[in-house]
This record gives C-alpha cells, structure tokens and sequence, in this order.
C-alpha cells in the first residue's frame, strides 16, 4: 500500500514559489502541497484558486499549528527566516528553508539548536544539489577521474535588475547583495562535489548605482581544506550564466550551465588537454527530487543532504565574505 505523500505548506508564497515550486510539487511521489501563506491576502486567494491550494491560511501562526501540514517551507525574504523557522519548531514542525538560511551565522546556528531540540527534520533548500550534472561530477572526482583537486571555480551571474524580487536590494531584507543571493549556491556547489570546506576567504566587490547598499558584483577567493584553492564569482549585473569547473592533478570537469534547470547541461571531462568524455544531463527535476527527498528523510526521521549544519557553514562563509569586503584583508571562516 502506497504510503500517503508528506504534506508541505510554504510560508512567504511569492513569485518563486509560482515559478519554480508549484511545477515541481506537480511531479512530486513523495510530496504534496497542502497549503499556503502570503502577506498580501488578496494574492494568496488567487494563488489558492489558481494552483488548487487546500489551505490558504490567514496567518503564519495558523499555519504553523495546523495538523494538516508536516512540513513548512519557508519561502520568505532572508531576514525573515529565523523568526519563521523559529514559529514553525515552536509547533513542532519540520523545516525546510531557503537560502541563504538566515541573516548571519548566528541565526543559522540558533535555527539549527531550536531544530534538534525539537527532534524534527531541518534542511535548506540547496536545490543545486539536487541537479545530475552536479551529482556526477561529485561522483567522478571522488573516484579519482582527475586526480588530487587543486583548483576550483564556481560562477553565477543574472540581470537582479530584471528580478521580480525587488527586496534584493533593501539590506533589512536581503542578507546581502549577489554573494549571498547566488554566491552562496557557488560555495555550497563547490563543497558539495569536493566534500571540502572553507578554511578562509578573501573578497573584493563593488556597489553601482542600482545596487544601493548591497554589493552588485564580488569575486571570492576561497581556501578550501584538502588542499584546494577556489575561487567564486557572483554578478547581479550579466546575463544568466553559471559556471563550475574542477582542475585536478589528472584531469579537468568543467560545466557551463551546471546550475541550470532550464536546458540540457554538459559537463566535460579531459586529461592533458585531451577530451575524454562529454555527458549531457537535465536537471529539470531538481526541485522536485528535492522536495521528495525531503519527504523521504522526514519519514524516516533521518538527515536532509542539505542539512542545518550546512547552512550553518555557508552562512560563516557568506559572514566571512562580507567581513573581508570590509575590513580589506582575508578572514577566516
């Protein structure tokens, strides 16, 4: 017998949820969506009435305390994240949270103690790690098909300018400009298919007259354990584009397009220059498979791969970014 699909409320419905959340819950085994929360009442009913909503709550607390839900999602701007990741445990409810997780690694660090007080399931919606073309890379660096890592580069940039989430930009809301908007998918990329972390980061960037006082582009240099020097690139001033690439001492997995899930994804392996093997991916269903695994792991009270923990490091690694834009030197994570 079929078990019943794990029921999820999203918390901070926006165009987000519109674009990317309601196509993939469609496609979801494990999954369903129950109900949702916006602050502008009007549009939440006609999100209801348009997507088929079960439960449009009136309030984040109805929400949270509803026996209908399993799962919140918290979809709200970042410095609304710990006060509704907070609400939500406070009902006893499992959590997953976009990112970046919270406004500091503070914050992310109280989320993470509140979620294992609670015992229930605490994840972040990494989705990238959920993307095949990322997962194979992962599995062909861990199998020695270039050798000892030495060098990694990950980059992101969009035209924010362009952005519906117009918040982006306003530092009561957003925890920062494009390093924590997208280069946080760039550091989160990088540790997930090096299993590595970071040891220290040394960052330039600069603001222009659209960005107000967040930063509109920065590039990171990472010290990563492992021996592995990387570097990050996030720009809210281009055209989309994504990029990761590994140099080993063997060999080179490179992906243009590797965070996309919006078409097909190469990514190339070569040796001495050579080309040794070319595998094409699509990662539409990233979001989808996240969201089921999350489901998978909250019945069997089990880990999230993207769990609190790190979210905790990447946000000391966004904390570290920012602290060395300011002070001018490199600091450690």
């Amino acid at each position: 017998m079929a078990m019943a699909p794990v029921r999820f409320a999203i918390l901070g419905f926006g165009f987000h949820a519109v674009r990317r959340l309601m196509p993939a819950f469609s496609q979801c085994e494990d999954a369903t969506l129950t109900g949702m929360w916006r602050r502008d009442q009007t549009a939440a009913a006609q999100n209801c009435a348009e997507f088929k909503i079960p439960h449009c709550f009136s309030t984040r607390e109805e929400l949270c305390a509803s026996p209908d839900v399993d799962v919140v999602f918290i979809t709200s701007p970042d410095a609304m994240h710990r006060d509704d990741t907070l609400l939500a445990l406070k009902h006893g409810k499992s959590v997953l949270c976009e990112k970046p997780l919270a406004m500091n690694a503070a914050e992310a660090e109280e989320m993470n103690a509140a979620a294992n007080a609670a015992g229930v399931v605490f994840g972040v919606a990494q989705n990238f790690r959920f993307n095949r073309s990322l997962e194979w890379m992962r599995d062909q660096i861990a199998a020695g098909q270039i050798g000892k890592p030495q060098l990694a580069h990950a980059e992101y940039s969009y035209p924010a300018s362009k952005a519906p989430r117009k918040w982006i930009i306003d530092p009561t809301l957003a925890c920062g400009g494009p390093i924590a908007d997208v280069g946080v998918h760039c550091i989160d990329a990088l540790r997930f298919v090096l299993g590595e972390d970071v040891v220290s980061i040394s960052t330039i960037a600069r603001k222009d007259e659209l960005s107000g006082p967040v930063e509109a582009a920065a590039s990171l240099q990472l010290e990563m354990t492992g021996g592995v020097y990387a570097s990050v690139d996030a720009n809210a001033r281009g055209l989309y584009r994504s990029l990761v690439e590994v140099t080993g001492s063997e060999g080179v997995l490179a992906s243009e397009n590797a965070l996309s899930v919006d078409r097909p994804v190469d990514v190339v392996l070569r040796t001495a220059g050579e080309l040794v093997e070319t595998r094409t991916f699509n990662n539409g269903d990233g979001y989808t498979r996240m969201l089921d695994s999350f489901a998978q792991v909250y019945r069997e009270h089990g880990r999230f791969v993207a769990s609190g923990e790190d979210g905790i490091h990447n946000m000391r690694a966004v904390d570290s970014a920012y602290a060395s834009w300011r002070s001018g030197i490199r600091e450690s994570v």
